[in-house]
């Protein structure tokens, strides 16, 4: 009888080895390639490292107000869509939304300089020429998605005859509400000028290792047992290494735009008590009459829910609305709950404001 149970142990273990080291292997060792950003698109407009891309239509009628998806200068946007069956963007263009998307590339040493007025001013501002251009519209709708959310409300409150629809996305806008990047971004715990003075543009190194001591133990342990306990699931392990390929993809931001986040935003709070000024222009949001959609994850570490709740009595919008969704800063444009439930109701808002 002993034997038995020595011996069905025994094989427990040996099962319970093999199904580690196949983790092991798949997640940290040799990770198999995985494609993202697979949508078909169509590259419009280049410059510097910019991209702007346009998506090939999903249905047979396509709505006249153009979308552009500005997304944040930390990591890259295909976030928006990551794969197919996990993209914001597919679910939006099979609606018959016409999609385009700002890729902002990698910046170099001879980015470093690049500050709020450039990205406002002349990359975001060229690239609503370019996709009225492009579309026929002469006028686009945007969504802005975390930092490019923010910027997104700066530039539809200096430009809001540009503008059709403002739709915002986990997008911090008050600063004084407390979190731990605000925290972080003191001025008693962080001279920016002395850290952008040293290194030029932020690494992405010092990026990545904030964003994954913001949730150790998620980051560092249980998301490992957890595809431990999966890797059997192809499925799940396909869409596993879709997202680690996604936040291990990050890249350098401009010196100069990271400093003035910090001192403007989180350290003065600029944007929220409209004293914020770009090339000498105050940016006053409540030039923002357009409609507004504002997106908010009720379980958001990186931008406070609080970021962002009061943002539509800050604009003179009388066609505003702001959804809470019981979801995670990266959640929101991932989860299978948020693609089934969450962006068809946002493409539907989107539409009947697109006709």
């Amino acid at each position: 009888m002993g034997n038995k149970y020595v011996d069905s142990a025994m094989q427990e273990a040996g099962k319970a080895r093999d199904k580690f080291n196949k983790a092991l292997e798949i997640a940290l060792l040799n990770p198999p390639e995985v494609e993202v950003g697979v949508t078909p698109h169509e590259v419009i407009f280049t410059e510097n490292k910019l991209r702007l891309l346009h998506y090939y239509p999903l249905a047979e009628k396509t709505y006249p107000v153009p979308l552009i998806m500005i997304f944040a200068l930390v990591n890259r946007p295909y976030i928006l869509d990551l794969k197919p069956g996990r993209s914001v963007v597919e679910v939006l263009l099979k609606k018959g939304i016409d999609v385009y998307l700002i890729d902002w590339g990698s910046p170099g040493d001879e980015d470093k300089k690049l500050d709020l007025n450039h990205y406002i001013n002349r990359y975001i501002k060229q690239v609503i020429k370019q996709v009225k251009k492009h579309s026929g519209a002469d006028k686009v709708s945007v969504l802005g998605y975390c930092m490019g959310g923010t910027m997104s409300a700066m530039y539809t409150a200096l430009y809001p005859e540009d503008i059709r629809n403002l739709l915002l996305m986990t997008a911090g806008i008050d600063y004084k509400v407390e979190g731990t990047l605000s925290l972080w971004g003191d001025k008693p715990n962080f001279d920016v000028d002395k850290f952008i003075d040293a290194y030029g543009n932020v690494p992405a190194e010092f990026l990545q290792s904030g964003f994954i001591f913001m949730k150790p133990i998620q980051n560092l342990v249980s998301k490992y047992v957890n595809f431990y306990e999966n890797v059997d699931n192809e499925a799940f392990v396909e869409n596993f290494l879709a997202m680690e390929k996604w936040l291990n993809d990050n890249i350098p931001v401009p010196g100069e735009v990271f400093r003035e986040f910090v001192k403007y935003l989180y350290q003065e709070n600029q944007l929220a008590e409209n004293k914020l000024r770009i090339n000498g222009k105050r940016v006053d949001l409540k030039e923002i009459k357009c409609p507004v959609l504002n997106l908010i994850a009720e379980n958001d570490h990186l931008v406070p829910p609080a970021s962002s709740l009061g943002f539509t009595d800050m604009t003179s919008s009388k066609d505003s609305k702001t959804i809470v969704y019981p979801t995670g800063h990266i959640g929101l444009s991932v989860s299978s709950k948020s693609l089934k439930a969450l962006w068809p109701e946002v493409a539907d808002w989107l539409i009947e404001r697109s006709k």
